[in-house]
């Protein structure tokens, strides 16, 4: 690795009993088939778990919706990435070459799934309390700046009230292709809009996922259209 990961428990504030599953989910597919993926599966459960439960604590008069937009904005990539830089956890990356010259060490994505897979180390190194200690300890700040007044939406929601506004009909999603091991897999989505001249994909680790990558692209190209 670029720097002794000994840095990254103390900026993460964990000590890991077993160095070999961070060693794991700092490793990008890129670099060897024995990656990151799997524990990014499930670190993506657990840090929704764990803002869904603080979240519900939190703010006990908040509708499931308004849970859920403001979930939206916690887990989503750009969130995860700059708590990833804050940790500067792309210094510990370990990619490969293609990867590396391409700037895959600082790319949101790989920088969002390294996070998640590394919340997935955790809970498997030393279980719940462990990563929801982690986890609620770099989203301090972020929980202390919500706003339940301003709740974010998140683009499918976005998208269909755009609609609406403007009597389109509803966008359809439809699956391209689903590629991966059952535990790892990609999902490739198709978004029908009314008004683009041709339906925009989206992909992600999830069909949920793919779509609101889709919608936010239709989004995007409406607005900017006019």
């Amino acid at each position: 690795m670029n720097r002794p990961p000994a840095e990254l428990c103390r900026r993460l504030q964990y000590d890991f009993a077993d160095a070999g599953l961070l060693e794991r989910a700092l490793t990008h597919r890129s670099k060897s088939e024995r990656n990151y993926e799997r524990l990014e599966f499930l670190g993506d459960s657990v840090l929704s778990f764990v803002v869904s439960a603080d979240l519900f604590e939190r703010y006990p008069a908040l509708a499931e919706g308004e849970l859920t937009r403001l979930r939206a904005s916690l887990v989503r990539q750009q969130t995860l990435a700059e708590l990833a830089r804050g940790l500067a956890l792309g210094d510990y990356l370990e990619l490969g070459s293609g990867e590396l010259k391409s700037g895959g060490f600082d790319r949101d994505s790989i920088l969002a799934d390294t996070l998640e897979a590394v919340f997935g180390a955790i809970y498997r190194d030393g279980g719940l309390a462990s990563a929801q200690r982690v986890i609620l300890g770099l989203y301090a700040e972020a929980l202390a700046a919500l706003d339940p007044r301003s709740i974010p939406k998140d683009p499918k929601t976005q998208l269909q009230e755009y609609l609406q506004k403007h009597s389109l009909p509803l966008p359809s999603y439809h699956i391209l292709e689903v590629a991966g091991e059952p535990h790892s897999q990609k999902f490739v989505v198709e978004c029908h809009v009314a008004g683009l001249p041709a339906p925009v994909r989206g992909e992600g680790a999830g069909r949920r996922r793919a779509e609101q990558q889709a919608a936010a692209a239709a989004y995007e190209q409406l607005t900017r259209r006019g």
